[in-house]
């Protein structure tokens, strides 16, 4: 596989979670800068057309990701028949849970239970989603999580912000660079950040221990990455025929391209 085994800060469980949530909390912005909650929205909405469902389960969300932002503009499209999203981890926060739970936000809710992707047998029904969380899983999950979408026999949408497109040396040699500029764009964005807290400022601009964090984990995310080829060797021992798979780029309403898409559904029978 063309895809490196590299590790990314928030893969740690130690990591503390004023760290994390500065983390978290400039990734929204990114997703937002670079549009990439309309691209999601607009796979979802095209998934509706053939596959029925009313229900969004989010895995691996953290503290919300980009899927808060996706919902709005999915019933926004479709206001008579809402879709409602689910968030969920495999380790929720219980103040994550409560702190959205509480906020009552409009077909947004958080799953308190553990959900883990390699059974989604015993996970809530619906449209399940991994949203720039898939390159985070080794080949072995990786293949465990393709396999239980099969025999669960849902559709799943996995997406990827990033591609893994240059050879690891360049990405090597680059890398200097690469991360001055991903520490220089944390900066730029972190104003935009929502809720703005002191701590937020605080490890960013006077202790900037969350640019150095989200520089790395930006870069090193781009060599775990799966590239197509990587993909179609995780699907290699596909054994269920009536479950399909379609890997693509993913498009802008430009026409441009910014990451990719897994999709998994049933096969429709259409005799």
């Amino acid at each position: 596989m063309k895809r490196k085994e590299l590790f990314e800060f928030e893969d740690f469980p130690r990591l503390p979670k004023t760290i994390r949530a500065g983390i978290t909390n400039l990734i929204v912005v990114f997703h937002k800068i670079m549009g990439t909650p309309v691209i999601i929205a607009d796979l979802i909405l095209d998934l509706k057309k053939s596959h029925k469902f009313s229900r969004i389960i989010d895995l691996g969300s953290g503290s919300g990701g980009a899927m808060p932002e996706v919902i709005k503009i999915v019933n926004a499209k479709n206001p008579q028949q809402p879709t409602k999203l689910l968030l969920s981890d495999l380790h929720p926060s219980k103040d994550i849970v409560n702190e959205t739970n509480k906020r009552s936000l409009d077909n947004i809710s958080y799953y308190e239970q553990p959900v883990n992707a390699i059974d989604l047998g015993n996970a809530p029904k619906g449209l399940k989603t991994m949203i720039a969380s898939f390159h985070h899983m080794n080949p072995k999950t990786a293949e465990r999580i393709l396999r239980s979408s099969e025999e669960n026999n849902e559709p799943i949408l996995i997406y990827e912000v990033a591609k893994n497109n240059i050879p690891f040396i360049v990405w090597l040699l680059l890398l200097p660079i690469s991360l001055l500029f991903l520490m220089l764009m944390s900066w730029f964005m972190t104003p935009f950040v929502r809720p703005f807290t002191f701590s937020q400022f605080l490890f960013t601009y006077i202790i900037p221990i969350i640019p150095i964090v989200y520089a790395w984990d930006g870069q090193a995310s781009l060599m775990r990455t799966y590239t197509f080829e990587d993909v179609k060797k995780l699907l290699k021992n596909n054994e269920i025929k009536t479950y399909e798979w379609k890997i693509g780029d993913a498009k802008k309403a430009n026409g441009k391209n910014l990451g990719y898409y897994i999709i998994g559904t049933p096969k429709i029978n259409r005799s």
